[in-house]
């Protein structure tokens, strides 16, 4: 029995450091075997300045209105003269290896090979197929601007210096992923943004050797501190705002090619349940919903839990007739309560998946059939009490407040435990747990900042922006929980200047 040895990646034919010579149909045949001999490789001979002139690109990766009036078309007419002053490209690459004309294909550029030169010339003549800008579905605003991230990188980045036009605005690039090449941006604004945090995010993601990243996701598995935590320790946004604003705050963007969301690094709990349209409401109406978020947070973890509690152990809490009615309505019920609310939160944890994965006519179908139909149908078959239907369904719409869909479901996940601890302790297993995971969230960091900031650390000063929102003239100072390397973000306000 004969035993492979398995590689890590791949052989490629090509050395990744072999060089370019003056043969051209040596090159040629070169960059064909780098490339696999891909059938998409497009190879167009001319004459210029009386030696062979080829022209290789991707026939998949370029667009061809641009590659004809920048580079062929030019190069046709002309005939003599120096080529970097005929071709009209935007980017324009020298080089003499192989494997950096393979790379510059693969990200949409032709190449240009001249008989006799011993190097390349690369143009940017990229295919732009991305999806036109519009508003995130998952972050849908009232009254705040109705556009979002798209796949397209560059695209992206423009959106953000078009809302912070700063020259302190720094973009840094890396390659990850020895398959895909995934380029990943980093964007920060300089002498703002805490010197340690942007090390350290360079060091974990200059860490990073893998064959294939092609998401959002896999960048924050591999760089988030508590993988192992319930509760996200990065942002997720495709709300353009949003990330102009943490910028401005000292926080630093991660953006994925091909992915429409971005990371925002540091951040803390408080964030999760902060949206765009509380700065563009008045303060006092911004507080208000803010609150209803952090009260719907505790609703979706701890709600079944009392229930439970309630019926097993304390009867005695509740006023006799809202007693009576729900000892009526457990009265044909077979199952103890903590089985009724396992199984109808996950049901409900069913029905909203069907509900995501199918087509939207066919998904408010399955919306409207587990809501009413089953529903009905299980409390009157004596399965279900209806008091149970009522919880699941407050606590349902409470974990969907959350602005951000990742802490939502981390609040519903939650839920178990505390229902598992209420059904044996009563009102202390609730108790109990909610103390551990409050003492999860104050030792949790994230980028050597506290998760739980401003609470714990306790720092007063944050949380006119965190827990409530103050006026604007009152926020004279930036969020300390990023580090900033200067707080203060206003000097005049309400000091209104004479005529």
């Amino acid at each position: 029995m004969k035993f492979f040895k398995k590689t890590s990646t791949p052989n490629n034919p090509v050395n990744e450091s072999q060089l370019l010579t003056a043969d051209i149909n040596k090159n040629i045949q070169s960059i064909r075997d780098y490339l696999c001999h891909t059938e998409d490789l497009m190879v167009k001979e001319m004459i210029f300045n009386k030696k062979t002139c080829t022209i290789l690109y991707l026939d998949s990766m370029v667009n061809k209105d641009s590659l004809q009036s920048s580079v062929i078309g030019p190069i046709v007419e002309a005939k003599f003269g120096e080529i970097q002053n005929i071709v009209k490209a935007t980017e324009v690459k020298l080089t003499s290896k192989i494997s950096d004309v393979g790379s510059a294909l693969l990200e949409g550029f032709c190449t240009i090979l001249i008989e006799t030169d011993a190097q390349a010339m690369s143009l940017s003549v990229v295919e732009n197929t991305s999806r036109s800008i519009e508003e995130p579905d998952n972050e849908r605003s009232i009254i705040s601007s109705h556009d979002g991230f798209v796949e397209n990188l560059g695209t992206n980045i423009f959106q953000l210096r078009k809302r912070v036009k700063s020259p302190q605005l720094k973009v840094k690039f890396f390659t990850l992923g020895k398959l895909t090449n995934t380029k990943i941006s980093m964007v920060y604004m300089e002498n703002l943004a805490n010197e340690k945090i942007i090390e350290e995010v360079e060091r974990r993601i200059s860490s990073i050797e893998v064959d294939q990243l092609l998401s959002f996701g896999d960048l924050q598995d591999y760089i988030e501190d508590n993988p192992y935590s319930p509760f996200p320790q990065m942002l997720t946004s495709e709300r353009p705002d949003r990330g102009a604003a943490y910028l401005t705050e000292g926080k630093i963007l991660l953006l994925v090619d091909g992915s429409p969301r971005i990371l925002i690094v540091p951040i803390t709990f408080f964030a999760f349940y902060q949206t765009p349209d509380d700065y563009n409401s008045r303060w006092l109406v911004g507080t208000f919903f803010r609150l209803i978020r952090f009260f719907s947070f505790i609703i979706s973890i701890s709600l079944p839990a009392i229930y439970i509690a309630v019926v097993s152990f304390h009867s005695e809490v509740l006023p006799i007739g809202i007693l009576y009615s729900i000892r009526v309505s457990l009265e044909n019920v077979p199952f103890p309560p903590y089985i009724e609310a396992f199984a109808m939160q996950i049901i409900l944890e069913l029905l909203k998946e069907a509900a995501i994965r199918l087509p939207t006519p066919i998904s408010q179908t399955i919306g409207i059939v587990g809501g009413l139909v089953i529903g009905t149908a299980v409390v009157e078959a004596s399965f279900v009490s209806n008091t149970m239907i009522v919880v699941i369904g407050l606590t349902a719409i409470a974990s969907f407040v959350a602005p951000v869909n990742e802490m939502g479901t981390s609040a519903r996940l939650l839920g178990f435990p505390v229902m598992i601890a209420a059904s044996l302790f009563g009102f202390v297993g609730i108790v109990l747990v909610l103390m551990l995971i409050f003492m999860h969230v104050c030792k949790l960091e994230t980028f050597g900042t506290p998760y739980f900031a401003p609470i714990a650390p306790f720092k007063i000063e944050d949380i006119k922006d965190s827990i409530v929102r103050l006026p604007f003239w009152k926020l004279n100072t930036r969020p300390t929980d990023s580090k900033p390397v200067y707080k203060k973000q206003q000097w005049r306000t309400r000091g209104w200047k004479n005529n």
